[in-house]
């Protein structure tokens, strides 16, 4: 916040002065005598005025908060920056009770044009004809509560405005709660001539026209940084090298029609068996394209369907994707589901077509002993347990696995189940490789 000039000052200090006219008057003189722009450059200073009870006289003080609160309520569009300093001081227990209700009136000057009739008697005539009895004070939070939404920002709020230091100094000669003008102050031992009504004045005026309102804030001095050393390798960052070669994209434009067909059919394969020459031409698909099984939107969760109703698309699908990272998802689903002839099917085209990890055969092996045992229908039992004698014979004399790993427990399953044909047939396998 700049400063004021001293014509500035000199003329603040006359309005201030005049003791005798109508308040109204000197408010509206106030605005006139100040362009918009500056006004609230002088709004401050008389904050800086108000904020020490000792700068201006009880009469001055008065005509103050009047230019203060009138000249923002109506000059500034977006309501009085001071309305908080304003309930600040209606609240200040320490100030004069005169002092407290003409504030109390000027904030509630706003809501009705009768209420001003305060404003049209000189400050002496208000003071003198004050009556305490005919106000009330309301407590600080209530007239907080009040005002809460009528309170804005303060303008120019600098940085460092809180480690500031205010422009006035109380007077260390002078005893804390003495007031300099009163008899009293002659008696002390010691005791500075007063200074006169003129001689205050006029330092006020200095004040103001040469000290910003906003206080002594520091002065943030630090050397300039020295220059950094250009390195040979800077110099590179003038003229960047912008010779890109050009990646074209070959997939671009490209059919996809073939892609298209497959989804659809893979789609259609999940829900039941496909036709032979529709089952055909998927594979023949998969074989001229293997990447088309990534892009089919066959997922993990939905292999157990397309195993139940088409297992050779499955084998064929499975077999093109045994490189992928995503292969150990599909192995974990189809260990995982209900065994079946077609699940075995996959599993022993498979091992065949591939060499399968020996921890997913071992895994596979175990469920299909464990759906064997829990099974609970006799005749789906013995089925079941047919077909898995049946494929561990294949397994075996494939090599697909190797006996010692799994020997007790497929021994135990072919003993539990010995009254099958099959499961005497592996039992007997089983004692011509030990």
């Amino acid at each position: 916040m700049t400063s004021l000039s001293f014509d500035e000052s000199k003329t603040l200090f006359a309005l201030l002065k005049a003791e005798q006219s109508p308040i109204h008057e000197i408010v509206s003189d106030f605005i006139s005598r100040f362009p918009s722009h500056r006004l609230i450059h002088v709004c401050h200073a008389l904050s800086l005025l108000l904020e020490d009870k000792k700068m201006l006289n009880s009469t001055e003080r008065l005509i103050a908060f009047a230019m203060l609160h009138q000249s923002c309520s109506t000059q500034q569009p977006s309501g009085n920056p001071f309305i908080s300093f304003i309930v600040n001081a209606a609240c200040d227990d320490e100030a004069e009770k005169y002092e407290r209700a003409f504030v109390l009136q000027l904030l509630g000057s706003v809501v009705s044009s009768s209420s001003k009739e305060f404003l049209e008697q000189p400050a002496t005539g208000y003071i003198t004809g004050f009556d305490p009895s005919g106000h009330v004070f309301p407590k600080r939070e209530q007239l907080l509560q009040q005002y809460s939404d009528k309170v804005y920002p303060e303008l120019y709020k600098g940085l460092y405005s809180t480690a500031s230091v205010k422009n006035v100094v109380a007077d260390p000669d002078l005893p804390r709660g003495c007031d300099a003008n009163s008899p009293e102050f002659d008696l002390l031992p010691g005791a500075k001539p007063k200074l006169g009504s003129g001689d205050r004045d006029e330092m006020l005026t200095g004040l103001l026209a040469n000290v910003s309102s906003d206080g002594l804030g520091p002065q943030l001095i630090r050397p300039l940084p020295p220059m950094l050393q250009i390195l040979r390798g800077d110099l590179v960052w003038l003229t960047p090298d912008n010779n890109h070669e050009l990646s074209w994209d070959h997939g671009m434009c490209a059919d996809t029609s073939r892609g298209a067909a497959v989804r659809k059919l893979i789609a259609k394969a999940l829900k039941g068996a496909l036709a032979p020459n529709q089952q055909e031409q998927v594979l023949v698909e998969l074989s001229n394209d293997p990447k088309l099984v990534y892009h089919c939107g066959l997922t993990p969760k939905k292999l157990p369907d397309l195993v139940d109703n088409n297992p050779l698309i499955a084998v064929e699908f499975l077999t093109k994707l045994i490189n992928s990272p995503e292969i150990a998802e599909y192995f974990t689903v189809l260990v995982s589901m209900e065994m079946s002839l077609h699940s075995m099917e996959v599993v022993n085209r498979l091992t065949t077509a591939v060499e399968l990890p020996k921890e997913f055969v071992r895994l596979y092996i175990t469920n299909c002993i464990s759906s064997c045992e829990n099974i609970k229908d006799k005749y789906m039992q013995n089925r079941l347990v047919r077909l898995v004698c049946v494929f561990l014979q294949s397994l075996i004399r494939n090599r697909i696995i190797d006996v010692k790993d799994l020997f007790i427990e497929v021994q135990a399953f072919c003993i539990e189940f010995s009254r099958i044909r099959e499961a005497a047939t592996l039992f007997r396998l089983l004692k011509s490789l030990e």
